[in-house]
């Protein structure tokens, strides 16, 4: 049979595979071969029955994250705000560098609306070309947008700490009926407990993973991106970038580039151009080297 891992604790691996859940133990060759399974992972399992079963392949992945440990994530869900605590964009920013580096799109979630629109963050995403949705965990306003968003697909949620995460999976599923905390707990994330990162199918079919926030989100991977390779991961510079005056344009001061003259037409976010200098000299001091193989 195949499925998908939803759960991975101490060894045992837990694949949804039909309409039912089998705890699997891997074969001894995942070991000797250095492989990993992880939440996400596509799966061949045999039942050997009682609910258990051996998993005996992986099939490739899409993409896969260190931290969390996590593949084939269809997409990243970015739970920002305008109000205590503001999301800094430099963040977003970081994080959709990485989501599309790793094969992902993003989702910008602006929460607490009923307090502050955020229209300077909703108007810089959304004219990047992001879905970017305005909720509020409170009202339920945009709760409706946001389940379509992820319809269908594996979504990983993640924001920086008191933005509201966690109470908008509260509210993408009417049938939880249980406190914030208790959510967290249920999608892997125990108080003062080990953590384990778990999918959680919603009643629409919708795969969502509660995951760390901004500044543990997987920041090995932006080891892994060269400063050249930068700028074709800015959705919103790829329309200007073949018409800068030279090939290896920086974009960060040189004359002649089209990307800069842009952001004087109006036509781009000073935010998401002061984000991507920052990324640019950050990568710059990286030497090839030094990057992770």
């Amino acid at each position: 049979m195949t499925g998908i891992i939803l759960k991975a604790i101490s060894g045992f691996y837990y694949v949804e595979a039909g309409d039912e859940t089998i705890e699997c133990k891997a074969r001894g060759r995942f070991r000797r071969d250095n492989i990993t399974p992880l939440v996400g992972d596509i799966a061949e399992i045999t039942v050997t029955g009682g609910g258990q079963g051996v998993l005996e392949d992986i099939l490739p992945r899409k993409n896969a994250f260190v931290r969390p440990p996590i593949a084939n994530v269809d997409q990243l869900v970015l739970i920002a705000s305008g109000v205590i605590p503001v999301t800094d964009p430099y963040l977003i920013d970081r994080m959709t560098v990485i989501a599309a580096h790793n094969g992902c799109d993003c989702v910008i979630c602006i929460n607490k609306a009923d307090l502050d629109t955020a229209d300077a963050l909703y108007d810089t995403y959304t004219r990047a070309g992001f879905t970017t949705i305005r909720t509020s965990a409170k009202t339920g306003e945009g709760i409706k947008a946001l389940r379509e968003a992820i319809r269908g697909k594996v979504s990983a949620f993640t924001g920086n700490s008191g933005v509201g995460k966690s109470s908008i999976l509260n509210l993408l599923e009417p049938g939880f009926n249980i406190a914030v905390g208790e959510v967290s707990q249920k999608l892997g994330r125990g108080r003062h407990t080990t953590r384990h990162v778990a999918l959680y199918r919603l009643s629409d079919g919708a795969l969502v993973a509660d995951t760390p926030g901004f500044s543990a989100f997987d920041t090995e991977l932006m080891g892994l991106i060269s400063k050249e390779a930068l700028p074709g991961l800015f959705r919103d510079f790829e329309p200007y970038i073949d018409g800068c005056r030279f090939r290896d344009c920086a974009h960060v001061k040189e004359s002649g580039c089209a990307v800069l003259e842009a952001l004087g037409r109006g036509e781009l976010a000073p935010s998401r151009h002061q984000s991507y200098v920052r990324l640019y000299e950050q990568l710059s001091q990286v030497k090839d080297w030094e990057r992770p193989q």
